[in-house]
């Protein structure tokens, strides 16, 4: 095997935007839309494409079924583990330094491993898992195991992964690719293809899962596609900090759905509109939402945010402080800069835990901060992303054509206590199975 450390090469890039002088984030989306360009974002590090032979969809697609339905006894994904409390910025910046600077951490098969197959995995299992502690993620490349569902699960099998719900199952944001395999399909449709996924970790302030494994089984027919990944201690260690202890001190909320109800609606219905909505469907989202009237400042616009969370929190395991949050994808700010191909309905912001709102600089350093350190992963059919959640955040590049990726999530296969004893429940799948059939337009991104 070889390891690359792409982490340790920057690349300089410089994004340009063509827009007017922003008198206030308030501004309509019609009129952002009117005067600004949408620039796909670069990235720090982005790595060759390497031809890699797939197999048919017919292939790939084929699970193992003289293997048990995993389907039947899963494990719900597990509660949040926060500890943000009593956190020294300025040593977390110097510890953050002292991090490997490879993320991911690159571990390229020979053709002896491709023949050992499973028994590569099942040899190097403590090593792989050790490197991703240390790296945060840790990109399996060129292997030919895990070219197929069935492959992939013999894989994190093999790894020792335990395989949990996705933190937002119940929503339906994410369909399965194999239910009995516990894969979930990525964001591969032709409608959302010219979408710009930002970073975020697969986290709520409720449930996150403790392990990802990203697959790749189709690489974009047409181009483009990278997956985007980067180091949460290293972007904290590079941000601003008086904008770092501003975030920390005052806290972030996120919200990640609008409902715009016309101006003049009568508050006794506006109000028992929200009241239902807080009933009946917010609910069903598996999430802690607070619905809230103009926000954002849109007359009218009903947000579902969810509670106040700190944008930095300490590893489970490691102890280390990272930047733990979704900002960078779910910045309106931002969004209206790029490629976003939602409705309104899907369009989410990020304030201060008071609702207050961050200024054009400060989305700016976030977005600076972010890029700077993000590798853009050219998948190739087979290749894996191992991804330590708590550390690491990741996302996903436009493309064209078709693509075919997958997702694992894990939970915590060593802590009895973290895993938790929660089971699926069959009555969470009414609403995934919904959305899924009827409103797959909607972003598969939080």
């Amino acid at each position: 095997m070889k390891f690359t450390a792409f982490g340790l090469f920057f690349i300089p890039t410089v994004v340009s935007f063509s827009h007017t002088a922003l008198t206030s984030r308030r501004l309509s989306a019609s009129a952002l839309s009117s005067t600004l360009e949408r620039v796909a974002p670069s990235a720090g590090v982005v790595p060759q494409w390497e031809e890699q032979q797939g197999l048919t969809e017919e292939e790939f697609m084929r699970s193992d079924m003289s293997k048990p339905d995993l389907s039947e006894s899963l494990l719900e994904c597990p509660l949040t583990l926060w500890d943000a409390e009593g956190i020294d910025l300025d040593a977390a910046r110097e510890s953050a330094a002292k991090l490997p600077a490879a993320c991911p951490l690159e571990i390229r098969a020979t053709e002896e491993d491709n023949k050992k197959g499973e028994e590569y995995f099942l040899e190097n299992k403590d090593m792989i898992r050790q490197k991703l502690l240390e790296h945060g993620s840790v990109w399996l490349r060129g292997f030919d195991l895990p070219k197929s569902v069935s492959g992939h699960r013999v894989m994190t099998e093999s790894l020792d992964l335990l395989p949990c719900l996705d933190p937002l199952h119940s929503s339906g944001l994410r369909k399965f690719s194999s239910e009995r395999d516990v894969l979930y399909e990525e964001v591969n449709k032709p409608s959302l293809r010219q979408h710009y996924i930002g970073l975020h970790c697969e986290s709520t302030t409720k449930r996150t899962a403790a392990y990802a494994s990203f697959v790749c089984f189709k690489k974009a027919t047409e181009g483009g596609g990278r997956f985007l990944i980067a180091d949460g201690a290293k972007i904290l260690g590079d941000m601003e900090p008086n904008l770092l202890k501003k975030l920390y001190d005052r806290k972030v909320r996120i919200s990640v759905s609008n409902l715009d109800v016309p101006p003049s609606t009568p508050q006794f219905l506006k109000e028992g509109f929200k009241n239902l909505v807080d009933a009946a469907v917010a609910p069903k989202f598996d999430m802690d939402l607070e619905m809230i009237y103009e926000a954002d400042g849109k007359p009218g616009r009903l947000m579902a945010i969810e509670e106040t969370e700190s944008p930095i929190n300490r590893h489970p395991v490691t102890g280390q402080p990272v930047w733990f949050c979704n900002a960078h994808n779910h910045l309106r700010y931002l969004r209206d800069r790029r490629p976003c191909g939602v409705p309104e309905v899907g369009m989410t912001d990020v304030f201060f835990g008071d609702l207050g709102h961050l200024s054009p600089s400060e989305c700016d350093e976030i977005k600076r901060v972010s890029e700077k350190h993000i590798t853009a992963v050219p998948m190739s059919p087979g290749d894996v992303l191992l991804v330590d959640n708590y550390r690491t955040l990741h996302g996903r590049d436009v493309f064209n054509g078709e693509r075919y990726h997958a997702v694992g999530w894990f939970s915590w296969d060593d802590n009895e206590k973290w895993r938790g004893d929660e089971l699926r429940q069959r009555e969470k799948d009414g609403l995934n199975q919904f959305v899924n059939k009827y409103m797959d337009w909607l972003p598969k991104d939080f």
